[in-house]
């Protein structure tokens, strides 16, 4: 399918990015977890969801979380050696232990086990424990949408967020993504933290010498924190500072449904699962191992109805939205997922932006650990 070139995320000043392929970035990438003595193929799938990310556009969780990940597995707190277990396998439902190694091919299990209980049972739900951060959810729903599957992903995270009316960390960013298969391309994506941003965000603009907005972070007295991005990440660092659930500051415009939100999620992903939540999930260059828990559900459209007559009412929905009537000031009406489609489809034709800073610290990441510069520049 054509498209015009389009990026969700423009490199502003162009000048201060360089554009580099796709496959060898993830090569690279790759290379540099094999070196740390991950298995080449748990190494190709960190690559992947990490490039995936920023072949979406969503920056602040491409390649240059690649230091977070090579830290935590050098200090000890990832265990890249140990092996997944199913601890609980009934009907639909399973728990998987990660055994504290990375989330993102443990996840990948996960999700195909969901895939394979829903064409059974018609739904399922897959939790995981003692594991990881696992990159963008989005990327495990995508794998149950290739399958025409409906796919459900959600993970909690180490507390970084006030809930509402405290000034504490006392929830994770806690993302949910949901992917629906269409009958043609691009498959709808909702991928969302619940928080009002992720941390990677605040991460990238420190790199990108960006300033923060007014209305993204609160300090421990509960003022609002903007500005110099790399201060605003010193102070979340130092536990002086909390980001703001999704709808912001108190209840005026939603912050306690973006609590509520992320409340829901952690219970599903770490209460449930048997793993950690809130206060007491660990941070990947922490103190103690993450624990994270995920969860991953699954969908049989079939079970429920012909997946043409799905295809054709889901259809009929977008297209209703399409029609409605445009604001003034609006560029598109988009329906979640096609931003970062047609960002991808971009990408792979002229490149990835990468910010400067975030490119050289990739590549004294890898000399570090003696891989061989072969990136490709466009």
């Amino acid at each position: 399918m054509e498209h015009e070139l389009y990026e969700r995320e423009k490199p502003i000043p162009p000048e201060d990015y360089i554009r580099v392929d796709h496959v060898s970035l993830k090569n690279y990438v790759a290379r540099i977890f094999e070196k740390l003595g991950v298995r080449k193929w748990e190494a190709e799938i960190v690559a992947d969801v990490l490039v995936t990310a920023d072949l979406f556009g969503i920056s602040s969780h491409g390649v240059q979380r690649t230091r977070r990940y090579v830290d935590g597995i050098k200090i000890g707190n990832i265990d890249i050696y140990s092996e997944p277990k199913i601890i609980m396998d009934r009907g639909a439902i399973a728990i998987i232990d990660a055994c504290n190694g990375l989330g993102q091919p443990v996840s990948i299990k996960a999700m195909e086990l969901a895939i394979k209980k829903a064409a059974s049972y018609g739904v399922s739900l897959v939790l995981v424990r003692n594991s990881n951060h696992f990159g963008i959810a989005g990327y495990y729903s995508l794998k149950a949408v290739e399958k025409g599957y409906i796919g459900v992903t959600m993970t909690n995270s180490v507390n970084l967020v006030a809930y509402t009316h405290t000034v504490d960390r006392v929830i994770g960013t806690n993302p949910i993504a949901v992917g629906i298969p269409k009958s043609e391309p691009p498959p709808i994506l909702f991928d969302a933290s619940t928080s009002v941003v992720p941390v990677g965000k605040i991460e990238l603009y420190s790199k990108q010498g960006k300033e923060v907005p007014s209305g993204w972070v609160i300090d421990s007295n509960g003022n609002i924190l903007h500005g110099n991005a790399s201060y605003v990440l010193k102070m979340i660092k130092a536990k002086k500072a909390a980001l703001l659930p999704l709808g912001g500051l108190g209840e005026k415009h939603g912050g306690h449904k973006g609590s509520g939100l992320a409340f829901i999620i952690d219970i599903i992903s770490g209460v449930l699962s048997g793993a950690a939540w809130g206060i007491h999930v660990g941070y990947t260059v922490g103190e103690k191992p993450s624990n994270i828990g995920h969860a991953f559900m699954a969908i049989d459209i079939n079970a429920f109805m012909s997946i043409d007559e799905f295809y054709n009412r889901l259809q009929q929905y977008i297209n209703e939205i399409k029609s409605a009537r445009k604001h003034p000031k609006a560029e598109k009406i988009w329906i979640p997922g096609e931003k970062a489609w047609y960002t991808m489809i971009t990408r792979k034709k002229i490149g990835i932006p990468l910010h400067k800073n975030v490119y050289n610290e990739l590549i004294s990441i890898g000399k570090d650990v003696g891989v061989e510069l072969k990136l490709k520049i466009l």
